[in-house]
């Protein structure tokens, strides 16, 4: 992965928070779902949605008014 092309990081770090909330939704519908596993799915997915809102934050230039 080119850590240069912003675009390609969101879309790659985008693909991984679907696919940690599919895994946190598989393992909530289990009827003994490892919550700690769910837990720790939960705060990895956070990490990563705050990591897109940054680069998206970063990518829009600051307005003078």
């Amino acid at each position: 992965m080119n850590d240069d092309d912003p675009v390609q990081l969101l879309e790659t770090l985008r693909a991984e928070h679907r696919r940690l909330d599919e895994q946190i939704r598989l393992l909530s519908s289990e009827p003994v779902g490892d919550q700690l596993e769910i837990a720790r799915l939960k705060r990895q997915k956070l990490m990563l949605k705050d990591e897109i809102q940054r680069l998206m934050d970063s990518s829009v230039p600051d307005i003078i008014a």
